[in-house]
């Protein structure tokens, strides 16, 4: 019997994971059954102003643009890019040259690009956390040492570590966080990576975004033999379905990484589509880009505000057109909630992939106030859903039991007493007849803040009262049919006092 031969691979790629970006919509969509066009996606942080060719200020005609780049489409492109990187040089108006430029086709290529030409195998390269996975995945291809440390330690870290890395990657603004580092923060880093002989590696993917985009430092690399800067036309102008970005570096590193790159890795129509985007009036400050981040502003800080009134959820400060959200205190983990919400046509960052977050965090693209209310109102129905579930459980546990008694008020819950009644009982937490819609009860429909309406029970104090609790627990006591128990309980114990 032959023996089975090894795969001639490196083991370094045969134990990587395959990423899954993308795919996300279409599988949620068939998973429950709902359009892909009615899928709410706010786990993708693009531009909430859409691209320029769909909005009136980016004044760019996609029809005309692809018409002209269909004349070369029995043409190789010109490997060299020089119209995608002068117009790449106009747009960051810094006094940069061509030479300056390294053309991508999306941020992994250039990504992996930085991590071939620099790190031989055990190269030890440094990642704070939590941060974009894809550095990670990039450099594990080239067989780099990985190791983590915190955010909070980029500029503290000594000289023998810094000096022990090939790469430092710094995001800024940072993903998943939105924080964004100063400007003299990052170049006082820079000068302590040239003294150590280690790549400082900015991604400022999101910059254009950011409450202050002159925080760049793509102006500082001319000489700078240390330092590559990643710029991302994804997200600026919202177009994840062209892979375009470009790298920034001293035209000694952005010369070699153009001779490294994949020939030809811009096909005609991403190059004519990035040529138009980065050559429209005022570059980073054009029209669009002003509009697009005043409207980040202000959707932001309805989203935070939105999302502060969800109980025991918390929104983190941000810079960007995303915020993190700390669900730690909640029921309900990332993964839970990211899944529940996609029932509910909606979709929103789990954060568990990204190192030492484990299932306390979600991150939300900022979108219009429209957008913000369908997910609120999809958040309310999950925390809802996720309560009553939990309720019934522990109802259930409790007749179980065979020790069904009332357990009088929550003193240490923090809405205690959520119904203005003496002495509530909280035996039944979460009612279980809700929504039972009937007014005698003195629960209403009211207006949403939103839109729309939600069946309040405010004003409803049936089963906080000891003595109703008492007479629903036997009741419901009576056989394992619990919703049988339930219109039983309704009928013997609650109508006779509406």
């Amino acid at each position: 019997m032959s023996q089975k031969k090894e795969l001639p691979l490196k083991e370094n790629i045969i134990e990587l994971a395959c990423p899954s970006h993308g795919g996300l919509i279409r599988e949620m969509a068939d998973k429950y059954g709902i359009p892909v066009s009615e899928m709410l996606d706010l786990s993708a942080s693009l531009n909430p102003l859409g691209s320029p060719f769909d909005h009136p200020l980016g004044g760019l005609d996609l029809d005309r643009l692809l018409e002209h780049a269909m004349e070369r489409f029995g043409q190789y492109p010109d490997n060299r890019y020089l119209e995608f990187r002068k117009a790449a040089v106009r747009f960051l108006d810094n006094g940069l040259s061509v030479d300056n430029i390294v053309p991508g086709n999306g941020s992994c290529e250039i990504i992996r690009l930085v991590a071939e030409s620099i790190v031989d195998q055990g190269d030890i390269v440094l990642i704070p956390h939590p941060t974009f996975t894809e550095y990670e995945q990039q450099c594990n291809v080239a067989g780099a040492d990985v190791r983590y440390i915190g955010q909070d330690d980029i500029f503290d870290l000594s000289d023998d570590v810094l000096g022990s890395a090939k790469i430092l990657f710094v995001c800024n603004p940072n993903n998943p966080t939105g924080k964004l580092h100063k400007r003299e923060d990052i170049l006082s880093l820079v000068k302590r990576c040239v003294s150590n002989n280690t790549l400082l590696f900015v991604d400022e993917a999101f910059i254009e975004l950011a409450d202050d985009p002159s925080q760049t430092i793509t102006d500082t690399v001319v000489d700078n033999d240390h330092l590559f800067i990643l710029r991302s036309l994804t997200k600026d102008f919202a177009i994840p379905g062209v892979r375009l970005g470009f790298g920034v570096a001293s035209k000694t590193i952005a010369n070699t990484l153009n001779t490294a790159r994949l020939s030809w890795n811009l096909g005609s129509i991403p190059e004519e589509i990035g040529i138009a985007m980065l050559n429209m009036d005022g570059g980073c400050n054009s029209p669009y880009l002003v509009a697009s981040r005043k409207a980040i502003e202000n959707d932001r800080n309805y989203l935070t505000e939105r999302i502060s009134r969800i109980r025991k959820f918390k929104p983190l400060p941000s810079t960007v057109n995303y915020i993190l959200v700390d669900i730690s205190a909640s029921s309900l983990d990332s993964v839970e909630l990211t899944q529940r919400l996609a029932a509910h046509g909606v979709l929103i960052r789990d954060c568990s992939s990204f190192p030492s977050m484990g299932e306390d965090f979600v991150r939300i693209a900022v979108r219009p106030k429209e957008e913000t209310d369908i997910l609120s109102q999809a958040i309310g129905k999950v925390v809802v859903e996720k309560a009553r579930e939990d309720a019934k459980a522990d109802l259930v546990s409790m007749l179980e039991s065979g020790d069904a008694v009332p357990c009088g008020g929550n003193l240490d819950c923090p809405y205690y007493p959520c119904h203005s009644c003496e002495d509530q009982d909280c035996t039944l937490c979460f009612c279980p007849f809700y929504r039972c819609e009937d007014e005698r009860t003195g629960g209403k429909w009211v207006d949403r803040s939103s839109g729309g309406k939600v069946w309040s029970c405010e004003d409803c104090v049936l089963v906080h009262d000891k003595d109703v609790v008492k007479e629903l627990l036997d009741v419901l006591s009576e056989d394992e049919d619990m919703d049988r128990n339930l219109k039983k309980a309704w009928d013997k114990v609650l109508e006779p006092r509406l």
